[in-house]
């Protein structure tokens, strides 16, 4: 079964479909949200509440367009309220935070789930879209809804810093 027609057996009643685009997409949603929110367990609840956003409004999808692309702005949404709401249980505060003084040791500064981990939000999440996703400027641009210059530039400045993290010196 393709995407669209998940989605069409879905509006047309048939709810069993969503899980076809569960499947597909929840381990590469839980990635993004993972470089997002900076934890998993933010990441997990907001991958959740993306799914169920996307379900409730599946009327609204253009089945002429890629799905993940449409799930991950809501996907995205979720990660923002997520990181904007006031922590409420341990596991929600970010991992090794440079702002609240835990700093990587010198071996972990090599490894790059750490140095992404340090970067802001922002950054991270371009990083990880361009250079692990393979996104393209211009799709970057749409989906961020911001001009392509401002993410080129961006872009060389999140690398910079990951770049500097990677060999253990301050962002």
């Amino acid at each position: 079964m393709n995407d669209a027609d998940a989605v069409r057996q879905c509006v047309a009643g048939q709810k069993q479909a969503f899980e076809h685009l569960v499947r597909r997409y929840q381990a590469r949603a839980l990635t993004h949200a993972r470089n997002l929110t900076g934890n998993g367990a933010d990441a997990a609840d907001a991958t959740q509440d993306a799914f169920v956003d996307a379900f409730k409004n599946l009327v609204r999808f253009d089945v002429t367009r890629e799905f993940y692309p449409w799930l991950y702005v809501l996907l995205r949404n979720r990660c923002i309220r997520q990181r904007t709401r006031v922590a409420t249980r341990l596991e929600s505060a970010p991992i090794g935070n440079p702002r609240d003084g835990r700093r990587a040791s010198a071996p972990d500064t090599l490894d790059l789930r750490t140095a992404l981990d340090q970067l802001e939000p922002q950054d991270r999440e371009l990083i990880v879209l361009k250079h692990l996703d393979g996104w393209t400027y211009d799709e970057l641009a749409s989906r961020l809804m911001i001009p392509r210059g401002t993410v080129m530039s961006r872009l060389f400045n999140a690398r910079r810093k990951l770049q500097r993290l990677m060999s253990g010196e301050t962002p």
